[in-house]
């Protein structure tokens, strides 16, 4: 329940009790006294405490207000798109809402679709994110492996980032493909391995590099960072620090397979950027924008194959592991009304705060 409906329902039960106690005593008061006078005094003191609790109730309120509001003016959100997680139809999103939430949509273009930067690089891309107040409140999105801005000295602003995650193989197969006959949001652009008709399954059997398990190492090393053990496929420690990320440094990390929900999710926990995202994902284009040409599914065989390595084991636990995250999350800010994912009321307000003001 929301501290308004609380204030409301509370001031509310109050009048009725007040106003039930007034009439009593002023019936008493005309049995005891033939005097208006009694029932006079009687009224005015209901009338006092009525208005001392109304007066206390309307405080508390304030003040709850005051603390639970946020100026989300400098607030920049950092969308660490990994390649072939639908990051083109979720980002379509953010470019449509921004003029009317007000807020600005950047794109990071990096040298060559470099995914990681060099140290200054990083020095100065952290330190524009923070500057750069004029383009505040901004998304800004690009295929990069997660910046730790503390890390670098810079605080003044403390990006929010958000990120979306694939199931591996489904991400590589697509990818594969994308590379050979492209995709309807650009058909023209003429791709790396164009006109090589050779299926994913062909290539898994002839042991190609297109298709070798080490390519799906991507995710991991997105969440893991800037640090050179992060982009050793099979490392350990770069799994165990992706998923430290994700829960400490990410706000929320969904599913392609459940994209909607992320963007409900969104819209209720970022309304100043995601306000309005729902309903244009379900009614509008954006759903998916971007699909690649002639993708074929691999077959039972190669999939086992796949699942033998080891670098598709543990690319698939940390995307189990965002899974099971993203549902936690979901649980606790969503309900289901009428069909419709919405967000829970706010559930806990301040009292008992001193000293007065």
């Amino acid at each position: 329940m929301s501290i308004m409906k609380s204030v409301i329902l509370m001031t509310s039960r109050t009048v009725g009790k007040l106003v039930h106690l007034t009439a009593n005593l002023c019936h008493c008061c005309h049995r005891w006294t033939s005097s208006s006078t009694t029932a006079t005094v009687f009224l005015v003191f209901v009338i006092f405490v009525y208005l001392t609790f109304e007066i206390r109730f309307r405080h508390l309120s304030d003040q709850n207000r005051r603390l639970t509001s946020y100026d989300d003016k400098d607030t920049v959100v950092i969308y660490n798109r990994v390649p072939k997680t639908g990051s083109t139809s979720f980002t379509g999103l953010a470019y449509d809402l921004c003029d009317k939430n007000g807020f600005n949509v950047l794109h990071l273009n990096t040298s060559k679709n470099s995914h990681m930067m060099s140290l200054t690089d990083q020095l100065r891309f952290a330190r524009n994110v923070s500057q750069w107040r004029e383009r505040h409140p901004a998304l800004i999105h690009g295929h990069i492996a997660y910046i730790d801005f503390g890390r670098l000295g810079v605080n003044q602003v403390k990006p929010i980032y958000i990120n979306l995650i694939r199931k591996p193989l489904d991400r590589l197969v697509s990818y594969y493909y994308f590379l050979r006959n492209g995709d309807n949001f650009r058909p023209y652009v003429v791709r790396r391995r164009q006109g090589d008709k050779r299926t994913f399954d062909e290539c898994v059997q002839h042991g190609e590099h297109d298709c070798n398990p080490e390519n799906m190492w991507l995710q991991i090393p997105f969440f893991c960072g800037h640090i050179f053990e992060c982009w050793i496929p099979g490392n350990e420690w770069a799994l165990a620090e992706a998923k430290r990320n994700l829960v400490d440094k990410y706000l929320i990390v969904g599913q392609t397979e459940q994209m909607h929900d992320f963007v409900a999710v969104l819209e209720v926990a970022l309304p100043k950027f995601f306000a309005g995202a729902r309903r244009l994902y379900e009614s509008g284009p954006k759903s998916h924008l971007r699909k690649t040409y002639n993708k074929l599914e691999p077959s039972a065989e190669t999939v086992a194959k796949i699942r033998e390595s080891r670098v598709w084991q543990m690319e698939n636990d940390f995307y189990e592991f965002a899974v099971k995250q993203f549902k936690f999350i979901r649980q606790r800010t969503l309900i289901t009304i009428d069909d419709q994912l919405v967000g829970k009321e706010q559930q806990f307000f301040f009292e008992k705060i001193r000293p007065k003001r």
